[in-house]
């Protein structure tokens, strides 16, 4: 038998109307029924109505200016009922920060540009917040002038060259967004992408070009060559062997270097390509099959390194010391001492130079056996 209108409960009328019970932390969506300065009305459905006012109404007046009645949004219940009104006093930063995510979204897709400041650093990079949504800036996403060249890669050291870009405007654009795992991450490299290539596309390979030392490590020299990143690796400083690249040039000296390689948004250069190779001049002075004199300055396990000229080191593998089998070349050669030796290859284009001692040595025990007989 039906109830009458006195028997029914509460929990029979929300059954009858499919009215759901609020909970504080409910994100619902709803649509906007009312819009004032001070109070926005939201049709919540199911779950009944509820009103953004206040302090959460102001908070978000930029997101509140740019919505109209029968806009929909989503919110989240921060008291379920106010007294005996039976509505909800809802909040817009759920909305707030979803907004922001589609906006970072959006800016992601088109490549856009934006600035930002970190807010602190930690060895890996920058952390970013974009109201209210944390994001990174890795270490090898920042531009070249801000990267942190550090000798040996010293993490401490690093660690202080962040911290003094912590508060500073940067130029970033967004790499990665992932809304559902809160993943941002930034890059001012990417940032600069137009401006080098334009810049890249006015170079050419073998030119000439004059920039500023940024950094100095142990494998070469970073410079900055009209804002693009160069590099000049360490075989490339010298035509003399290089042991101290610092001992060569400081950070901000400015110099010339030559263009050998121009890839993506990196140049290579060189230094030693400005000059003469003074070992395709003194090569010149010798041939194949000459017998040489020569100093062995360095001993390896793969043979022994002799100086026959001011600008020429030869390499005299372990098999050419001796026709006997041996253990190192430190059993027939000493490092200081100087021994006859025959040239049995040049190639210039690779400045190399072989010698071999027992070809030398073969020889001379056959002009002394021609002699005595």
């Amino acid at each position: 038998m039906p109830k009458t209108d006195n028997e029914l409960t509460m929990a029979d009328l929300l059954a009858d109307n499919n009215v759901k019970t609020k909970q504080v932390g409910d994100i619902i969506e709803g649509q906007i029924i009312s819009k004032t300065r001070k109070e926005v009305w939201i049709d919540l459905g199911g779950s009944g109505t509820g009103v953004i006012a206040g302090r959460e109404l102001h908070e978000n007046f930029s997101i509140v200016s740019e919505l109209k009645v029968g806009d929909f949004i989503t919110v989240s219940i921060i008291e379920a009922e106010m007294d005996d009104e039976g509505y909800a006093l809802l909040s817009l930063r759920k909305a707030a920060k979803d907004r922001i995510w589609d906006r970072l979204e959006s800016k992601k897709a088109k490549e856009e540009k934006l600035m930002v400041k970190a807010f602190d650093a930690n060895k890996g990079g920058l952390l970013i917040e974009i109201e209210g949504v944390r994001g990174f800036l890795p270490v090898s996403q920042l531009a070249p002038e801000h990267y942190p060249r550090v000798s040996g890669g010293d993490k401490d050291e690093i660690l202080i060259k962040l911290n003094s870009l912590v508060g500073k405007p940067l130029e970033v654009v967004v790499l990665d967004v992932d809304k559902k795992e809160g993943k941002l991450i930034f890059s001012e490299k990417a940032a600069l992408k137009d401006m080098t290539r334009n810049i890249l596309s006015k170079f050419d390979v073998g030119q000439i070009v004059k920039g500023k030392i940024t950094g100095v490590v142990d494998f070469g020299i970073f410079m900055n060559v009209a804002g693009v990143e160069g590099l000049v690796h360490i075989s490339e400083i010298s035509w003399d062997r290089v042991d101290d690249v610092r001992s060569h040039v400081k950070v901000g000296q400015e110099i010339e270097a030559k263009i050998i390689g121009i890839e993506k948004d990196k140049i290579s250069l060189s230094l030693k390509q400005l000059t003469e190779d003074p070992w395709r001049k003194a090569i010149e002075g010798f041939k194949l099959n000459d017998s040489v004199d020569g100093k062995v300055t360095r001993i390896t396990p793969f043979g022994a390194f002799v100086a026959i000229h001011d600008d020429i080191e030869a390499l005299v593998h372990i098999t050419e010391l001796s026709d006997d089998a041996i253990n190192s070349p430190n059993d027939v050669v000493n490092v200081g001492q100087s021994y006859k030796f025959k040239i049995i290859s040049i190639e210039p284009e690779n400045r190399k130079l072989a010698l071999s001692l027992k070809a030398a040595t073969d020889e001379k025990k056959a002009k002394k056996t021609n002699k005595d007989k």
